[in-house]
């Protein structure tokens, strides 16, 4: 059975053609070709023919297939439902900004998480998704944008906010960054890179010291634990405290920051006291917090509170300095935004 190519960072291909005793020119010749030029068909520019014949028998280059695509006709944002070879689907959305895109990538088939406001944690964890399968949805996304929206194919932030828990399917995703940094591939910047968690220590452990320079967002939505609890189970196991008291170990670099992710739910966590109960918790930090409002999805119990409230909530974190953003839904109308996203669409 062929390996694929995309699951293999640089030093793995390099390692690989070593092994084989192939020119080692040959490793740097595919990852331009693959990931810079994002070429699709087989490589023969500057390729010895032994190499080219052990290409050819050993490596498999196909992706995840764009099964569906859904284009908001209210702001340009993409969803795609991609199909996996086990017929597994995850859904991938571009998000539009300044005539650039933002990628938010799926790292896993469902989620175990079970977090409440969330889409994908009631379809269940069916299984991680391999490298391959994480980097083939920004190839295949870059690929559409070429053909669909000709001289617009920028994608220049990447985001791990898609199905599943990122640091639970922790290998797949750092070998992932591992190659969207590289300099010899697609040489995105680390500090365009973010890595959402709800908080799973073994993860952030691992995170601190194996992808150095990511950036970090943090699942909090509630400082209370009663209501953190019942957003976010995991909390239970791994309590917003001990969660936070291991973030504030972490050495960021220059340009590295962490983002504490709220979801605003109407009559559940949006009052004064939740939002000055917040902004004691994260003041002093280097911390930055975005502010979403609930996004609905079919069967879910919670709403949106209205702007005036969440303009209030703001205001309130506002006294506290931390800098503070209301982001505005994008693509909820063919639910591709914050906490919608579901295989079965």
């Amino acid at each position: 059975m062929k390996q694929s190519f995309y699951d293999l960072n640089y030093s793995d291909l390099e390692a690989i053609i070593n092994q084989n005793n192939l020119n080692r020119s040959a490793a740097a010749v595919l990852f331009n070709w693959h990931y810079k030029k994002k070429e699709t068909g087989q490589c023969y520019d500057n390729i010895a023919k032994s190499s080219l014949a052990f290409i050819e028998n050993n490596f498999d280059f196909s992706l995840p297939e764009i099964d569906l695509v859904h284009e908001s006709t209210k702001d340009r944002t993409v969803k795609f439902l991609f199909k996996l070879k086990d017929q597994h689907k995850v859904e991938t959305v571009l998000i539009p900004f300044n005539n650039k895109y933002s990628i938010c990538l799926s790292s896993q088939v469902g989620c175990a998480m079970n977090c409440s406001f969330c889409f994908t944690g009631e379809q269940g964890f069916k299984r991680n998704l391999t490298t391959s399968e994480i980097v083939g949805q920004f190839l295949q996304a870059w690929r559409w944008l070429a053909s669909n929206r000709p001289g617009e194919e920028r994608i220049l932030n990447i985001v791990f906010m898609g199905q599943g828990e990122p640091l639970h399917n922790f290998d797949a995703v750092k070998k992932a960054c591992e190659i969207f940094l590289s300099q010899h591939g697609t040489s995105v910047g680390v500090q365009k890179i973010t890595i959402s968690t709800a908080g799973y220590i073994p993860g952030l452990k691992r995170w601190s010291q194996e992808i150095p320079g990511v950036n970090l967002a943090l699942s909090l939505h509630s400082p209370f634990a009663e209501k953190r609890n019942e957003l976010i189970p995991i909390n239970k196991k791994y309590p917003l405290d001990e969660v936070l008291a291991y973030i504030d170990k972490i050495p960021l670099n220059k340009k590295q920051f962490v983002t504490y992710e709220y979801i605003l739910i109407k009559d559940f966590n949006d009052t004064a006291d939740d939002a000055k109960k917040l902004g004691a918790l994260l003041e002093g930090k280097e911390a930055y917090i975005n502010l979403i409002p609930f996004n609905s999805f079919p069967g879910s119990r919670y709403e949106s509170p209205d702007l005036d409230k969440i303009e209030k909530f703001k205001e309130v974190l506002d006294t506290f300095k931390i800098t503070t953003l209301i982001r505005i839904a994008k693509g909820d109308d063919v639910l591709a935004a914050c906490g919608q996203l579901n295989s079965k669409n």
